[in-house]
């Protein structure tokens, strides 16, 4: 496997971040149990569109497995229904009165929606599941937050309000932590997207690269963060033995997590 840049490390099959105040996990597909397009560590419960979901006994185990990666357990993990909005939760942000919609998917789990998720407490952890977006870890002298960074979530503020939710549980130095996702070698979308994160005109005709992990190293630099780091690995052409790929397996595929904790 790829040896990635410090803070970055391999840990067993998955990579590990440690910065001042706190850790981030990054999961990979390995070390788990489910079967078929899901094996073998997969931590989602929904399925793809007119697809089986993946074994619920199979999601506990690998989620059960993590959670021991991590030394927490997975009920004390926060996650949230993600909408590729910009809602992050927090000890202090109370979940919609309303709850959560209907899931689409089949098998989603009964979630507030939220594509972020903060903490400020030791002895709990914050998610997201990824299979292309960009799992982003902030941390803090006296809290974290993760995000689930896609282009939907970037061009609606997601990072700056990750920040904001961090800066309501604590100061100090910020780092951010950018996990394995979809690269620029890979990710192309059309001239709306490039248009809604401030790129080229959409008069322009035809798909083209785009670099979410640049865009979003930017933003957290203008959300004030001090220190980013990117591990720099694509999980679109990636060894697809190593990572999950919403693109590149036509939707039909797992999940998997980036973590953060306080240390």
């Amino acid at each position: 496997m790829t040896q990635p840049t410090a803070p970055f490390r391999w840990r067993g099959e998955h990579l590990l971040a440690e910065v001042p105040g706190g850790q981030a996990l990054f999961t990979t597909r390995r070390g788990g149990v489910s079967r078929g397009p899901y094996a073998s560590l997969n931590l989602g419960l929904a399925g793809a569109q007119g697809q089986p979901a993946d074994d619920p006994a199979a999601v506990a185990v690998n989620r059960s497995r993590v959670a021991d990666q991590v030394g927490v357990p997975w009920d004390r993990i926060r996650r949230g229904r993600q909408v590729h909005g910009r809602r992050v939760l927090s000890p202090r942000r109370r979940p919609p009165r309303a709850g959560p919609k209907p899931a689409p998917l089949r098998g989603a789990e009964p979630l507030p929606e939220a594509d972020g998720q903060a903490t400020d407490r030791h002895g709990e952890a914050a998610a997201v599941l990824v299979a292309d977006c960009l799992p982003v870890a902030v941390i803090g002298s006296a809290a974290v937050v993760m995000l689930h960074c896609g282009w939907r979530g970037l061009a609606a503020g997601l990072v700056a309000e990750g920040v904001d939710a961090l800066g309501e549980l604590g100061d100090g130095p910020l780092v951010a932590l950018i996990g394995p996702g979809a690269g620029p070698c890979c990710y192309e979308v059309g001239p709306d997207v490039h248009a809604a994160l401030g790129g080229a005109g959409a008069e322009t005709g035809g798909a083209r690269p785009i670099d979410l992990k640049a865009i979003a190293a930017e933003r957290l630099a203008a959300a004030g963060v001090s220190e980013v780091h990117d591990v720099a690995l694509c999980t679109i052409c990636g060894d697809p033995a190593v990572f999950f790929s919403h693109r590149r397996d036509a939707g039909v595929t797992g999940r998997q997590a980036g973590v953060v904790w306080r240390s």
